[in-house]
């Protein structure tokens, strides 16, 4: 057979393969994120309605939980976004990053220490490019949240790195938060807004 003819045909076998793989290795990917985040969550709410634990424990040992759960300095530079970002020196990267997490894992944490006696209602998972977005309500005393986990696969396994309540984008509202505090002020307003304590 022509070398050509052979390596033309060895392609297309290649990229038919690809076709026939992909729904197989896309729903193992939207498999994992669901396992990923349903096993976080059961453990969080265990800690929640664990009744021999005082609520400082209960504090430390989410916190545990949830931090590797979020890629926090991937949401930290996407909260500042392009405009602002690659301005920024390394120490001013490093004290705005501390504290957005600080900020953003205790507004997360406010949000799911709301709910004790909560049910989650898992969507079905959709792959969006290569991300995976897991739409979830938190339901609780006649109470009704909805949350849209977005999610990645990290080297170190799957991270969330935006989260949607009520529709709207955590990230985008940080962003949007934070460009009207640099149009009318410095960098360091923004750090000294970030240091105060957030409204439960």
């Amino acid at each position: 057979m022509d070398i050509k003819k052979w390596v033309k045909i060895a392609g297309l076998y290649v990229v038919m393969g690809l076709f026939v793989l992909n729904p197989l290795v896309l729903a193992e990917s939207q498999n994992g994120a669901e396992d990923f985040l349903k096993a976080k969550l059961a453990a969080v709410f265990e800690v929640l309605q664990n009744k021999d634990l005082e609520e400082q424990t209960k504090q430390s040992q989410i916190e545990e939980i949830v931090t590797p759960m979020f890629d926090f300095p991937l949401m930290a530079k996407l909260s500042l976004g392009r405009k602002h970002w690659p301005g920024l020196t390394t120490e001013n990267k490093d004290r705005f990053t501390e504290l957005f997490i600080k900020r953003l894992r205790r507004s997360y944490l406010n949000k799911l220490t709301a709910y004790t006696d909560e049910k989650i209602i898992y969507g079905s998972a959709v792959a969006v490019k290569n991300k995976i977005h897991i739409p979830t309500d938190l339901v609780s005393t006649g109470k009704k949240i909805s949350m849209l986990y977005k999610l990645y696969a990290s080297k170190s396994g799957w991270r969330i790195y935006d989260i949607e309540i009520q529709g709207v984008s955590i990230i985008r509202s940080y962003r949007s938060q934070f460009a009207e505090i640099l149009k009318n002020g410095t960098f360091d307003d923004l750090l000294e807004k970030l240091e105060k304590p957030i409204a439960n």
